[in-house]
Order: C-alpha cells, then sequence, then structure tokens
C-alpha cells in the first residue's frame, strides 16, 4: 500500500502561526476553535456542509437530541402523548424557551420551523408525506395528525445530521425554502455575532443569557441540559494545516477540529497540547453527478468499483496510521445493526485497470471530460481529491480538477448544469455516523431524482427498498431490507464509498469535557 508521503509529496515543515490579535491574555472564558473550513453559508436548514451544521447547533436548538449512543430523549419538547394507534401525537413544549430576540418559542414558529425543513430535507420530507395535519394548538403543544402510524418522528425531528430541524422564528421560518435565510435569530444557547464575522478569517458567537436548558438528563452529543460555560466562543479560519499546529502550540487557538495526521506526533509531544482519536467516525464518499454524461450511465458508474481501493484513499487523507481508518465499507456504519457484507467482493483484491478500461469502453465511455471539484482550503479533501483525478486517469478518463476553496466549491456542487458551463461530474465530502445508521438518514441513498442531494440520482428500485425498510415490523426484517439495499446500491452505484475514517482533534490542555460527535460548545470548559 502507497504511504501518504508517497501519494502526495514529502510534507512541508511546520511553519510559524499567524498572530491572532487579542488571543494572548484573552479572558479565560473565550474559547478559540478552528473549523474544517469557512462558514460559506450559515442557514443550517439550507445548507448540508458539516460546518454549516455545526454552526447551527450553536445558535438553534432542536425538539429531540440524540445522545452519544444514538438514543432520543426529548430537547425542547418536554413531551409527547400519542393517540389513535400512533396516528395522532401531541407535543408539548417546555416552559421558557426564547429565541435570541427575546421572544418565546410558540407552537406557530415550531410549525412553520418543521414545514421549511421538510420541504429541504428528506427524512422531513417523509414525515410531511404522512401528515394529513400539522397545527399548533396552543402556544406550547404541536400536532400531527397523521395517515398512517409514524413511530420514526421523534426521530425525525431530532436528527443530529443535515439538514438540521433547526426551530427559527416564524417570520424566518415562513420564507422561501429555496433561499438561505441570512439572519440567523436561534433558539440555541449562543448567538451568532453576525457585525463581527471577517470573512474567510474570524466567526463570534456569544453566550445566549436567556437560554434555558433542560433541568434533568446528561448531556450527550445534541440531547440533555446544554451548559455553555464559555461567554464567547471565536472561530479563527486557518486552512494550512501547518500554520493551525502552531497556533495551537503557541497558545494563540485552544481547539482544532481536525488535527492535521501529518503533525501529530509533534503535536504529541507539544507541552501544552492534547490530541484525542474520537469515537466519532464518518465515511468519505465521491459523489457522481447522475444528469450528465459520463456518470449517467450505471454502467459507467458501476465500472469504477473496479478501479476503487479505499486505502489509497485513506492513506492520502488520514495517514499511515490503520488505527485512524479502515477499510471494506458499504452503505452503514461499521459494527452497528444494519451493517452488511452484501457485495463487498467487489472492493476487495488488486485492482486491473486494464479491466476497468474494457468495462467502461464496453459500457461507452467515449472520452467525456471529468471535472473534479476540489477545495484547496481543506486538507483531507484537496488530497483524497488528488487520488479522484488520478483514478480516473489511470482508468483511461479525461479527468481534471477544478481548484477552489470550499465556499466556492459548495456553491457550484448546487448547480445542474452541464460541467462546461459552470457545473460537475465529481465531488468528495462525507456522511457522518449519525447518518449511516439507516438508509432513512442517509442522504447519499436517497434516489428520488430532483429531490435527491446533490448528484441527484433517480433510482425506483433503491426508493421502494427504502420505503420497505421503513414499514418493516422489526429489527430482524429491517436487516434484511438493509441487505436488499446494499445489493441494489452496488448496481445503481450513486456515490463510490471511501473509507471510514475517525475524527483526531487537538486542543488545550486545560480545555476538558470536549464533546463527542458533531463540535458543540455547551459542557466544554476551562481548568
Amino acid at each position: 500500500m502507497p504511504t501518504r508521503r508517497q501519494i502526495l509529496g514529502t510534507a512541508g515543515a511546520m511553519v510559524a502561526a499567524p498572530r491572532i490579535v487579542g488571543a494572548q491574555g484573552a479572558a479565560s472564558r473565550t474559547l478559540r476553535f478552528v473549523p474544517q473550513a469557512d462558514l460559506a453559508v450559515v442557514d443550517p436548514v439550507f445548507n448540508t456542509a458539516t460546518v454549516t451544521l455545526t454552526h447551527g447547533f450553536m445558535v438553534f436548538d432542536t425538539l429531540y437530541g440524540l445522545d452519544a449512543d444514538y438514543n432520543l430523549h426529548p430537547q425542547m419538547v418536554e413531551g409527547h402523548v400519542t393517540e389513535d394507534e400512533g396516528r395522532v401525537w401531541t407535543l408539548t413544549l417546555r416552559e421558557g424557551l426564547r429565541f435570541h430576540d427575546g421572544e418565546p418559542v410558540r407552537g406557530r414558529d415550531v410549525v412553520a420551523s418543521i414545514r421549511r425543513w421538510a420541504a429541504r430535507d428528506m427524512f422531513g420530507a417523509e414525515l410531511i408525506a404522512a401528515t394529513d395535519e400539522l397545527t399548533a394548538p396552543t402556544d406550547r403543544t404541536i400536532r400531527f395528525r397523521l395517515k398512517r402510524p409514524f413511530p420514526l418522528l421523534p426521530r425525525a425531528l431530532g436528527k443530529v445530521t443535515a439538514a438540521m430541524p433547526a426551530i427559527m422564528p416564524e417570520r424566518l421560518a415562513s420564507t422561501d425554502p429555496s433561499r438561505p435565510v441570512a439572519e440567523m435569530i436561534g433558539s440555541g444557547p449562543f448567538r451568532f455575532e453576525a457585525r463581527e464575522r471577517v470573512s474567510g478569517a474570524r466567526l463570534v458567537y456569544s453566550k445566549f443569557e436567556g437560554y434555558v436548558p433542560r433541568a434533568t438528563g446528561t448531556a450527550s452529543r445534541s440531547a440533555g441540559p446544554k451548559i455553555a460555560h464559555m461567554d464567547r466562543i471565536e472561530w479563527h479560519i486557518l486552512p494550512d494545516p501547518a500554520t493551525a499546529a502552531a497556533a495551537l502550540q503557541q497558545g494563540e487557538v485552544d481547539w482544532l477540529e481536525y488535527a492535521p495526521n501529518d503533525l501529530l506526533p509533534v503535536l504529541r509531544r507539544s507541552r501544552n497540547a492534547t490530541v484525542k482519536i474520537t469515537e466519532d467516525s464518518s465515511i468519505s464518499v465521491l459523489r457522481f453527478n447522475h444528469l450528465h454524461p459520463p456518470f449517467n450511465n450505471p454502467a459507467i458508474r458501476r465500472a469504477m468499483l473496479g478501479a476503487l481501493d479505499q486505502s489509497t484513499y485513506m492513506t492520502a487523507g488520514f495517514g499511515d496510521d490503520r488505527s485512524l481508518w479502515r477499510t471494506d465499507v458499504g452503505v452503514f456504519l461499521p459494527n452497528t445493526p444494519m451493517a452488511n457484507d452484501e457485495g463487498i467482493g467487489v472492493l476487495r483484491g488488486p485492482r486491473d485497470m486494464e479491466k476497468v478500461k474494457r468495462d467502461l469502453a464496453a459500457a461507452g465511455y467515449r472520452g467525456e471530460k471529468i471535472i473534479v471539484l476540489q477545495p484547496m482550503d481543506f486538507a483531507f479533501l484537496k488530497a483524497m481529491g488528488e487520488v479522484a483525478v488520478d483514478m480516473f486517469r489511470r482508468a483511461g478518463m479525461n479527468a481534471e480538477a477544478y481548484a477552489a476553496d470550499w465556499g466556492t466549491i459548495v456553491q457550484r456542487r448546487g448547480s445542474r448544469n452541464p460541467p462546461e458551463s459552470g457545473g460537475w461530474n465529481v465531488f468528495i465530502s462525507g456522511f457522518s455516523a449519525a447518518g449511516l445508521l439507516d438508509p432513512v438518514a442517509n442522504l447519499g441513498l436517497r434516489a428520488n431524482g430532483a429531490g435527491a442531494w446533490f448528484g441527484w440520482p433517480d433510482s425506483p428500485p433503491l426508493e421502494r427498498l427504502r420505503q420497505e425498510w421503513m414499514a418493516a415490523p422489526d429489527t430482524t426484517a429491517q436487516q434484511a431490507k438493509a441487505r436488499e439495499i446494499q445489493a441494489q446500491f452496488w448496481q445503481d452505484v450513486p456515490y463510490l464509498p471511501l473509507g471510514e475514517y475517525f475524527r483526531v482533534i487537538a486542543h488545550q490542555r486545560n480545555l476538558v469535557d470536549i464533546p463527542v460527535g458533531l463540535s458543540t460548545f455547551t459542557g466544554v470548559r476551562r481548568v
């Protein structure tokens, strides 16, 4: 297996970090965080980027929360009751909930927020499709009258993957869901200080004194009491990994969301830093555009399975340490109930590029140019983008990278234009663990054409199997259906799974209670 340095060349030496104004001597209740990328879009309902989701869980709250073991708990709701054999759900809001403008959170705000989210989210769309009527009988109650039982209702309203079911004021939630909301009046523990934003350099959040945490429960992931110990959170945008690592060593930042793998030995030797392999994982994916040649042809997508070497992508993105990643990865998160080995053999054994070339020719590939979107300020995606271009070229395809900053990539991947007119053929992204537990939450599995995630696959068999999974009566039946889904996945190939990786973070030793899963900032303390 090639090493990371063989793939990417010799890593550069550590460089000095630019001085962050005001960092030295900053108050102990200010936390300086380096996110994985700059925040291009602030609306967590409109955009599915992880950095937007992280921002969303600071500014907004959700009706239900998910703990580290993926169990659901009431969050903004006090609780719920069901009637008519599960066809009527009445949710009651906790007392004292307020938005950042001081207004109380009312039932009508929640109804409007659910409707806006459901217009953007696949799980939300399933819930609304099963709903006859959604109303707010009082300021503290929300009622679903369903066409049929929908036991996954709390799971939908408490999801921690994009798009976030954020609760926002009715006047914002009533805006056109096809356009992002710019005004951030949230329901969560932190305010977004838009006036202090410096594009490409800094974002600022302040503690919302009016937030009322849950009185009971254990803080875990998005569930339980969300207690903000920090008065101010600053996001410092440092795209160069060596610069970010140097800033941590010099005490100019407190927490790196992604510690650079090449520099982990240096960080581990630092007297001020702690390096942790988190329990949270993600599966990287290479997403095809199904609208335009050549990947509108399923036979061409299937041919690329023979070219895929997951270990090469994982090594490029995350280094040679096999404890940080795993291969033999299919549709579902490994070691969870729906995970299975159906069809996984297609990824095993030596890669035969000559056979791939013959398969591509037989499938009808005629030399079309392939545009691979490559973010230059997102280290591991940049590295895997280079591997993707190389894989396509070794398979005899006419591939080139479109290199840009992450914000530009996020905007371009939303284009349905032909690649030569501002569109694209391929981009690399990832799905977090919570979104890979089943076929409902998995963004990449939805195959309803124009309603699907970027790439817009259209597969009636996958859609049918997804519905059958939702109707399955028990876990055993769900597992059998999940195996059928994975078998169909290898036929349709909506994306290539590139492997599972575990996030490595680094932070100052005096920070404690760093959360599991998505980077959130409640519970974090300085000692």
